[in-house]
């Protein structure tokens, strides 16, 4: 169905019940993430919040809260967005079958960007930037931010929409030292698309021109986050797949998206930086205060009746899960075309999405050795940790599967597949004093850590343990041993001090192992937790703490380990997991918003109709 606005897209949702309007008062301060969250964690439906203490502009969320919902909203048109995906990495499909892919050139028709000299919607009214919904998802946020924004900028030396940027970065309207209704700020890496923009102007020494579209048609939203190829243009990707074309026309030399519910244009001046932050992020911690661009608000414009949408990001999963489902339904098989042997990749999600990655891939190096080891893989997860967004991975396990069967879901029984056949003296492999994901702060810098790759492959080495060593449970130096998998159990340590102590605790650790004659051989794998009851109780508690809670150059460690010729590996690998003084703050839900938001559940509120 082809949406002409936000508006349109949510009365069709809720004529095929998938939305509820909230009526009641709601503050954005905490009130409205809170109903968000717990709406989401139903998997319930999307929200339109009627009624926004402070602000006269209705809300909506939870738009694209599941992926059926994210399917149903683009019903008309998603089968054709992956036919041009198809097309686009192989070509000669539709030269042999020329009538089967007749419907995308109506698709195409729709992707050119149109030039509204008349309809522009969004110049309705001009407002200001303390009127627009001061959206507070958690405590300890540094202030509002948009977190659904399309953010939009040119190419200074190849100005034009066809050359531009759309990218989904957050933008923080109020709090710090932003001056108020003057002043927001943009958090984004100098390697993404707009970052590229700011360092040609900024070596030119002029401002950059930025524009921050709000709402508008669903499919403006998800072509933000799409991971484009270079040089194909966001503006043709949201209208190929909204079926209608992306409007736009300039004002005061600034972009403006004519069908978007907001727009607010502003400049990023060469050095400007301002303390951006803290924000509740997708690691389920909070992404702490750092200086980032500081954006000169020129004018904020809406349409009449505008909605402003928004998410919540928090521990995964939620709604960026989704976004993330629907790309992958919509890519299809477009990485393993550019990496040749790879089969699958799955960037888990529970993990935060780019701490931990697991991949299948093929081992056709040396088919004449008796000796089954990594050798493609290696190239392969070469290949894997310098592709875009997953270079910022820690972790990559990546095994080759000659049965063709498995599979990296279910995470469980793939790592029940990769620890029954790695060689944990050879197949583990450092990379330290490298990049990781900005929000990442289990590395020993903003944007500084380790990455690792376990590589597995050839016959069964081990059968696991299925329960957890009675023997552990006698140890002095760690506690509390708890299965999480099949070969891995978790066991707790007292609180992290700093890491020359740490150095000592397992050099103890293993003293005591060895004097008890300890056999971890169906035990590949120790996680040192915090709390390993909780660690080990569900299989994305044990993701969660293990991969967004270590760095694996400074946190691996093992028992009999050695180093031969810069090689590392061991007979078991631990993985100390315990939160360190330089984390980031856990997010934590607060008592008394959740206690308030109660009543729109109860009897007579808007949401009692819902349940878990």
């Amino acid at each position: 169905m082809a949406y002409k606005s936000l508006r349109e897209c949510l009365i069709n949702l809720e004529r095929h019940g998938h939305l509820i309007r909230v009526k009641e008062e709601v503050d954005p301060n905490l009130e409205m993430a809170a109903i968000h969250l717990r709406v989401h964690e139903m998997g319930g439906p999307a929200l339109w919040f009627e009624n926004v203490k402070g602000s006269s502009f209705q809300c909506a969320s939870n738009i694209f809260g599941t992926l059926e919902r994210s399917k149903f909203i683009f019903r008309d048109t998603l089968s054709h967005m992956q036919t041009l995906v198809d097309i686009k990495n192989n070509p000669m499909q539709a030269i042999r079958h020329p009538f089967r892919y007749m419907n995308v050139s109506l698709t195409a028709l729709s992707a050119l960007p149109k030039k509204n000299p008349f309809s522009k919607p969004v110049l309705f009214k001009e407002t200001s930037i303390g009127k627009l919904p001061q959206i507070k998802h958690w405590p300890m946020d540094g202030g509002a931010f948009v977190t659904l924004p399309q953010v939009y900028s040119e190419d200074i030396d190849r100005p034009g929409i066809m050359n531009a940027n759309l990218g989904m970065y957050r933008i923080q309207l109020s709090g710090n030292t932003y001056v108020q209704d003057r002043e927001i700020g943009l958090h984004y890496q100098l390697h993404r698309g707009i970052g590229v923009h700011q360092s040609k102007a900024n070596a030119k020494g002029k401002p950059l021109k930025v524009s921050v579209f709000v709402g508008g048609p669903p499919s403006h939203s998800l072509a933000a986050v799409m991971p484009l190829p270079e040089g194909l243009s966001e503006m043709t990707f949201a209208g190929a797949l909204g079926k209608k074309r992306f409007g736009y026309t300039y004002i005061d030399g600034y972009c403006i998206s004519t069908d978007a519910d907001f727009v607010i244009t502003g400049e990023v001046y060469p050095g400007e930086n301002k303390p951006e932050g803290p924000f509740g992020d997708h690691l389920g911690y909070y992404s702490l205060k750092h200086d980032f661009p500081v954006m000169r608000v020129h004018k904020v414009y809406h349409r009449e009746n505008a909605i402003w949408p928004f998410t919540v990001v928090g521990r995964p999963p939620q709604e960026d899960t989704s976004f993330g489902a629907l790309i992958h339904e919509i890519a299809g098989n477009a990485l393993q075309l550019e990496i040749p042997g790879l089969k699958e990749v799955n960037a888990v999600d529970a993990a935060g999405v780019h701490p931990l990655l697991l991949a299948i891939g093929s081992e056709r190096y040396t088919p004449y050795s008796q000796t089954k080891q990594p050798a493609e893989l290696l190239t392969i997860a070469n290949h894997i940790l310098g592709k875009g967004q997953l270079s910022l991975a820690k972790y990559l396990f990546i095994t080759a599967d000659d049965s063709q069967k498995l599979s990296t879901h279910p995470e469980a029984d793939f790592y029940k597949f990769i620890l029954e056949r790695i060689d944990l003296r050879r197949d583990i492999h450092f990379y330290t004093n490298t990049s990781i994901d900005t929000l990442d702060y289990s590395g020993t810098g903003l944007n500084s850590g380790s990455k690792v790759v376990f590589a597995a492959y050839g016959e069964i080495k081990r059968s696991l343990a299925i329960e957890a060593p009675q023997a552990l449970s006698e140890l002095r130096t760690a506690r509390n041993p708890r299965l999480a998998l099949p070969g891995v159990v978790v066991m707790q340590m007292d609180k992290f001090s700093d890491y020359t102590h740490a150095q000592k605790e397992f050099e103890a650790f293993q003293e005591e192992c060895i004097q008890k004659n300890m056999d971890f051989g169906n035990v590949p794998m120790l996680v040192i937790a915090d709390d390993s009851s909780f660690t080990a109780e569900t299989l994305n508690n044990w993701l969660w703490v293990t991969f967004t809670r270590s760095n694996p150059s400074h946190d691996i460690y093992g028992i009999n380990a050695i180093t031969k010729f810069k090689h590392w590996g061991c007979d078991t690998v631990i993985i100390d997991a315990r939160i360190k003084p330089h984390h980031a703050p856990a997010l934590e839900k607060d008592a008394a918003v959740e206690k308030r938001v109660d009543a729109l559940f109860a009897n007579n509120g808007s949401l009692s109709g819902l349940k878990k």
